[in-house]
C-alpha cells in the first residue's frame, strides 16, 4: 500500500519538463497544476517537507521555498501541528461540466440545425494566397534555411534581460503601467528618434512616429487606412509577400514592378495611388535600390502624385559599402510613409515597428491602432527603450553583422562547391541569399524533396504575384541555421538536386515510351 501511495504522489508532483525554469519553479508550477486542476482539492493534505524532497529528490530547502511561497499567494496553508493542506478558496469556482452536443436539448428538429457556413461568411480570406510557410515541427529540422526563430548563438539574453528587471523597478511603472490610450512610451520614440532614424538619414518629430506590433501591422494599418478596391498600388515583382497580403486584405488594383540588379526598375512606373519598394535589401533579391533611381522615384512621386511606401527592410544589416540614404532622408514633400523595424536582428518574436509619416496621417494611424490592438506592449517598448538607450541595440547589431558575413560567405562557398551550375549574387548585407537554379528546377518541388533531406528552404514562388513555372528560384535564409551547419546543409541540398533529377529523368522516360 506504501508503494501505490508513493506511485502516486510521484505522479501528482511530477515537475513539468521546462529547464529553463529554477527547480523551486517548476515544483511550484507542478502543485499549482494539480490544485487548479481539482486533483488537488480543499483541504487536501500534501507530504511534509521532508517526504516531498525525498520522494523528488530535491532538496528540504527548495520544497519549504515553495511550500512557503504557495502559502503567501494562497494556494496552502500551514496548520500548527498538523501539516500542509491546499486552502480554501486555492481553485476558483468553474462552471459545471455542460451536457454533450449529443445530449444538449435542440429547439428544432433532429438533423435540421446546421452550423455557419464561414466559407460563405469570410469575406477576406488569406487562406489561397502564396506566403512563407514551413512544415510542422520545423524547429526539428537539422538545416533550417529560413526565416522564423531566434539565434540562440546570438541573443542577447544578459542585456535584454537587464532591461526588462530596470523596467519592473518600482521607479519605473508609472512610466508604462498605465493605458496609454492611443499615445506610445514617450522613451522609445524618443530613441528611435534621436539614435535610430539619424542612421538612416531621418529626421522626425515625435508626434510624426507610430510604433506598431513590428513591421506587420505597419502594413495592415497603412492597408486599412488608404487602401480599398480603386487604389492602385505599385509593388516589385518578386516581393515581399507578408506586405503584399496584408495590402490584399483590401483589394486594391496591382501594379507588378520588375525587379533587377538595381532594385525595383522605377523608370515608367505611372498612373499609382502608392508603391511599396524595399530599396535597402530588396525582398527577396537583396539588390539595393541605386541612388540615381532613388531620385528618379521621388521625382516622379512628386509630378505624378503618388505615394512611396518605404520598408526599411535589413537596412542595419550592411556588410560592404556604405549606406545608402533611406528614400525618406531625401523626399522633401512628404511622399514618402517610413516603415522599420527594430526585433528582426533579434528575433522574430519581439514585434516592435514603427512608421515614420505625416503629423496628420500619424494621428490617424493611432486611433485605428487604438481600434485594433490600442496599443503594443507598454513593458516591451519601454525595455527596448532601455536597449537601445544603453547602447545594446548597437552592439548586438555589430555582432550580428560579423556573424552574418561569415554565414554569407560559407554558403556562397558552399553553393559554388556542391551546385555550381546555380547562379547567385552576393549581397551587401541582410541575412539571405536569392538563387536561380537551372531553368529545368522549380523552387517549390524542390523544397519538397530536400524537407525529406532535412533541409528547408524558402521557394520562390511565394514571392512573385505570378509565378512563372517552372520557378527556379529558393531564398536561403541564414539567421536560423547555425554556422557549423551550413555547409552539410548545402550538400544535403545537392542531394536533394540530384534526386529531383532522377526523378525528372525517369518521369521523361515515361512520357517517352507511354
Amino acid at each position: 500500500m506504501r508503494n501505490a501511495k508513493h506511485t502516486l504522489w510521484a505522479q501528482t508532483f511530477e515537475l513539468p519538463d521546462r529547464p529553463g525554469l529554477p527547480l523551486q519553479a517548476r515544483l511550484r508550477a507542478a502543485l499549482v497544476r494539480e490544485i487548479l486542476a481539482g486533483r488537488l482539492a480543499e483541504g487536501a493534505a500534501l507530504p511534509s517537507s521532508r517526504d516531498l524532497a525525498q520522494l523528488t529528490g530535491l532538496s528540504r530547502n527548495t520544497v519549504t521555498a515553495a511550500y512557503r511561497q504557495l502559502a503567501d499567494d494562497g494556494f496552502l496553508e500551514a496548520r500548527p501541528r498538523s501539516g500542509i493542506f491546499v486552502a480554501r478558496g486555492a481553485r476558483q469556482a468553474v462552471v459545471a461540466d455542460a451536457p454533450s452536443a449529443a445530449a444538449a436539448p435542440s429547439p428544432l428538429p433532429a438533423g435540421a440545425a446546421k452550423a455557419p457556413d464561414w466559407s460563405i461568411r469570410v469575406l477576406r480570406s488569406l487562406r489561397t494566397r502564396p506566403t512563407l510557410t514551413k512544415p510542422e515541427r520545423w524547429r526539428e529540422y537539422p538545416y533550417p534555411f529560413v526565416y522564423g526563430r531566434h539565434d540562440p548563438q546570438m541573443f542577447p539574453v544578459e542585456e535584454f534581460r537587464e532591461c526588462c528587471m530596470r523596467s519592473l523597478a518600482r521607479a519605473q511603472l508609472e512610466q508604462w503601467t498605465p493605458d496609454l490610450e492611443t499615445d506610445d512610451v514617450h522613451e522609445v520614440v524618443e530613441q528611435i528618434r534621436v539614435r535610430v532614424l539619424p542612421k538612416r538619414g531621418v529626421f522626425a518629430l515625435p508626434e510624426e512616429i507610430v510604433i506598431t506590433v513590428g513591421a506587420q501591422q505597419a502594413f495592415h494599418l497603412l492597408a486599412e487606412a488608404l487602401f480599398d478596391d480603386r487604389t492602385r498600388v505599385g509593388f516589385e515583382e518578386p516581393g515581399y509577400p507578408h506586405a503584399r497580403n496584408a495590402f490584399a486584405l483590401r483589394e486594391p488594383q496591382w501594379v507588378l514592378v520588375p525587379v533587377d540588379a538595381e532594385g525595383a526598375v522605377v523608370d515608367d512606373v505611372a498612373g499609382l495611388d502608392y508603391l511599396f519598394v524595399t530599396p535597402s535589401q530588396q525582398s527577396p533579391t537583396t539588390a539595393t535600390l541605386s541612388l540615381g533611381r532613388r531620385h528618379s522615384l521621388l521625382r516622379q512621386a512628386q509630378k505624378q502624385g503618388f505615394v512611396v511606401i518605404e520598408d526599411d527592410y535589413e537596412a542595419e544589416n550592411l556588410y560592404e559599402g556604405t549606406p545608402m540614404p533611406a528614400l525618406k532622408s531625401i523626399d522633401r514633400s512628404g511622399h514618402v510613409i517610413y516603415v522599420g523595424s527594430l526585433s528582426k536582428s533579434m528575433s522574430p518574436a519581439v514585434r516592435l515597428g514603427y512608421i515614420v509619416a505625416s503629423r496628420e496621417l500619424a494621428a490617424e494611424l493611432r486611433l485605428l491602432r487604438h481600434a485594433m490592438v490600442r496599443h503594443p506592449s507598454a513593458f516591451l517598448q519601454h525595455a527596448y527603450a532601455l536597449f537601445l538607450a544603453l547602447g545594446h541595440h548597437e552592439s548586438h547589431a555589430r555582432r550580428v553583422n560579423l556573424v552574418m558575413q561569415e554565414r554569407i560567405a560559407l554558403a556562397a562557398d558552399g553553393l559554388r562547391r556542391y551546385l555550381p551550375e546555380f547562379e547567385f549574387t552576393l549581397p551587401q548585407g541582410g541575412a539571405s541569399i536569392w538563387v536561380t537554379a537551372p531553368d529545368w528546377v522549380d523552387g517549390a518541388e524542390l523544397s519538397l524533396v530536400a524537407q525529406r533531406h532535412g533541409v528547408l528552404i524558402e521557394a520562390g514562388n511565394v514571392f512573385f504575384a505570378r509565378p512563372p513555372y517552372p520557378c527556379p528560384h529558393f531564398r536561403l535564409r541564414l539567421s536560423s541555421i547555425v554556422t557549423s551547419r551550413i555547409d552539410a546543409g548545402l550538400r544535403a541540398l545537392a542531394e536533394a538536386v540530384d534526386e529531383l533529377a532522377h526523378a525528372r529523368g525517369a518521369s521523361r522516360a515515361r512520357a517517352a515510351t507511354g
